[in-house]
């Protein structure tokens, strides 16, 4: 097995064994699985975007050619790139051509300034950060250029220009401090040899949910995240014949593997990407490009229930709607369903690995009142009590976990990793929980805090 970053926990070897025993780690990169999922639906649409229309074929194409430039500018295996992009098909050549180069992308969400962005730059040692110019007054360049004058290991700047507009830096340009900057779209150039890359390597970073100044980053590996894209657009039955609606935040880990995008691109699906999540527009976009499954924020149901009445568009080809999120349904979901005409199930990820959905056969009950089962069945869940002690279905306690797609540690966060994982392994999800007989779990909101718990023989 080939070491981690220096700062990431590894899984032990047993568990390693034991995942690969299972089938669930099969040593596929992700973007060396883009490349078969090109060769086996080359001329099928893989992304649409407004009027964009792009094949797998043509997706593989231009993640070589961008992987080629980037290598061209001087990123090397194992460099950290910071993504701030929106949900454009730019973001998805960018995070798959970046995995191709060897580089590690940092999926940050777009509304994240300063200090996060500055602080997840220096954590990681980013030499990277790929971003707009400016996103909705704020000048994300401007910081880029605030951080690399503070960090002089930011030497790369990468900006997605609108369409007819240009950088105000230019084409390639280098400032004071001696970064370089240049538009996104520049980056093409003739692919070379394919880097000999491990499955086994962390692919990315997601950050941690919460209130923290600066997130806690989360390497995500090729083997486990391409097992949970997998295995998620397994268990709520995605096929090449789907059309998936993909409005979640770009960052998160249904948005990106749950399945997500890559989970549908995985089964030659066609994924639209919609960057304004409002109720009317993902509609509009349902009807005008006969989305067949759909992922929103179950937040948001009762948003769609206000919109439904004055909608007259042709929803018929909807035949699911996910709704992702650990936040309790409103009252009235109960009736989107009905109203689209469709089946409702629940997601439930978290960026450190635990996924809980409901499956297309399970009962509406299931839906509205579980957040769903476990992914995996190498998930090992716990419902412990203060003393750590594993409580009777029904009854609240917190909610630990460990398996083949969740993390054993936050890089470079020794301390943290002290709060929050257990001497043998398993993420403090920071949820109470309760389990029902059939294994559905109920998430009841946050737990103050964890104790940190001395872990027996029984508890390994």
């Amino acid at each position: 097995m080939t070491p981690l970053l220096k700062g990431c926990t590894p899984w032990p070897e047993e568990f390693v064994d034991r995942y690969w025993a299972a089938g669930h780690w099969r040593g596929n990169t992700l973007d060396n699985l883009l490349r078969d999922w090109a060769l086996e639906y080359g001329p099928r649409t893989a992304l649409v975007h407004g009027d964009t229309r792009i094949t797998y074929a043509h997706l593989n194409r231009s993640v070589n050619r961008m992987a080629a430039a980037f290598r061209m500018r001087g990123l090397r295996p194992g460099q950290r790139v910071v993504v701030q992009l929106p949900n454009v098909p730019e973001r998805v050549i960018t995070v798959f051509a970046l995995m191709r180069a060897g580089a590690v992308p940092v999926l940050c969400p777009l509304s994240y300034r300063e200090p996060q962005v500055p602080g997840i730059v220096r954590i990681t040692q980013a030499i990277g950060y790929v971003g707009p110019p400016t996103h909705q007054g704020f000048d994300h360049t401007a910081m880029a250029g605030r951080i690399a004058a503070q960090w002089p290991f930011l030497r790369r700047v990468f900006t997605l220009d609108e369409p007819g507009t240009s950088s105000p830096y230019g084409g390639l340009t280098t400032d004071p401090s001696g970064c370089q900057y240049s538009p996104l779209g520049s980056l093409d150039s003739p692919p070379g040899l394919a880097l000999a890359l491990s499955a086994d390597q962390v692919a990315l970073f997601l950050l941690s949910t919460g209130a923290a100044e600066v997130p806690r980053l989360i390497p995500r590996t090729h083997n486990d995240s391409a097992y949970q894209a997998r295995a998620a657009a397994e268990s709520v039955a995605l096929t090449a014949n789907d059309v998936y609606l993909a409005a979640l935040s770009p960052d998160s880990p249904v948005a990106f593997a749950g399945p997500g995008v890559v989970g549908a691109l995985a089964t030659g699906a066609t994924v639209v990407l919609v960057d304004d999540p409002e109720p009317a527009t993902c509609l509009a976009v349902i009807a005008r490009e006969r989305v067949t499954v759909a992922a929103v924020e179950a937040s948001g149901a009762g948003a769609w229930l206000d919109v439904l009445p004055a909608f007259q568009a042709d929803l018929s080809s909807l035949r699911s709607v996910h709704l992702v999120g650990a936040d309790p349904l409103p009252e009235a979901a109960g009736r989107l369903g009905a109203e689209l005409g469709c089946r409702l199930e629940r997601i439930l990820a978290m960026p450190e690995g635990l996924l809980l959905l409901t499956r297309p056969d399970d009962p509406e009950e299931a839906v509205l009142s579980t957040h769903g089962r476990p992914l995996s069945p190498d998930d090992e869940i716990r419902i412990v009590d203060a003393e750590g002690k594993e409580v009777p279905d029904g009854e609240p306690g917190a909610l630990l976990v460990r398996g083949p797609y969740t993390v054993r540690g936050y890089y470079r966060a020794p301390d943290e990793n002290v709060r929050s994982f257990t001497a043998d392994g398993r993420f403090r999800t920071g949820f109470l929980a309760s389990r029902n007989p059939d294994g559905t779990l109920a998430l009841l909101g946050r737990a103050a805090e964890f104790p940190v718990v001395p872990q027996g023989p029984a508890d390994r």
